[in-house]
């Protein structure tokens, strides 16, 4: 098989485990919590590391914002042999109970984004594969980590759709915005970010694995305050302590998976 164009790994260059951050710059992060890693590949927005995580063989590679370009990772990564997905990233709530710090366990997205719609219809559901939920809830638990199992309201926007004028450039604004949120609320979505729904369809419609957890930052409903004004900086905590969280709980996840995958293989 050729070098995938885009990632550029062949085949043998990742495990069947992949981590997948959005930032190429928290790759190197997540990979120094293994026993041990090396870079495989850089290019654009995609950065791979491979290594070893407590006997099990895991990959790291970076799928930058939203779907369009997480489509083409997942893509390319399962031509090279990946067969279980977990994003790990950052996301808003629109929940009162979940706490800054808290880690979303998403096991289904609501599909606010384009490139999941050129796949599948709107009617197919983003859903996470039961073992890879059940596999983070366990290592939350292990880790000590407050978690959260729900929906995630995936857009491929960060700017629009706020509920008060000020978020976009110059003021601009649609007054079907003004609910969105609420309405989101309403619905008990648990989380907020860009890129959990293309990980979940295209897993299920491959017939591979895929789950998301993300650790939350900050309630979007809050963000803006009553000026309206919306600065992501003011609202949002990107601590190395995040980062960690989500590192250490996806490698521990991955090797919950990988474990009970062997037990599943050995003869009785």
């Amino acid at each position: 098989m050729p070098r995938q164009y885009h990632i550029k790994l062949d085949e043998g260059d990742i495990a069947p485990y992949v981590l997948l951050p959005g930032d190429p710059g928290r790759v190197a992060a997540v990979a120094s919590f293994w026993d041990e890693s090396r870079k495989v590949a850089e290019n654009r927005e995609y950065v791979t590391y491979t290594g070893n995580y407590k006997g099990i063989p895991i990959s790291c590679t970076s799928t930058g914002i939203g779907a369009p370009s997480t489509a083409i990772a997942l893509e390319e990564l399962a031509r090279a042999g990946a067969k279980t997905f977990l994003r790990i990233g950052t996301c808003g709530t629109f929940q009162d109970f979940v706490t800054n710090g808290d880690i979303a366990i998403i096991d289904s997205a609501a599909r606010y984004d384009g490139a999941s719609k050129l796949y599948a219809p709107l009617e197919f559901p983003a859903v996470a594969s039961h073992e890879v939920v059940a596999a983070c809830i366990e290592a939350g638990k292990g880790l000590g980590y407050p978690s959260h199992v729900g929906t995630s309201r995936s857009a491929d926007t960060f700017y629009a759709c706020h509920s008060r004028p000020g978020s976009s450039f110059n003021g601009y604004w649609q007054s079907g915005w003004r609910e969105h949120f609420e309405d989101l609320r309403r619905m008990n979505v648990l989380a907020a970010e860009m890129e959990a729904g293309i990980v979940l369809v295209l897993a299920r419609l491959w017939g591979l694995r895929a789950g998301a957890i993300a650790v939350v930052l900050d309630n979007v409903l809050s963000v803006a305050g009553e000026s309206g004004s919306f600065d992501p900086e003011a609202g949002f905590s990107h601590s190395t302590d995040n980062i960690e969280k989500i590192a250490r709980m996806g490698s521990e996840a991955i090797r919950i998976l990988a474990e009970k995958d062997q037990a599943k293989a050995r003869p009785l």
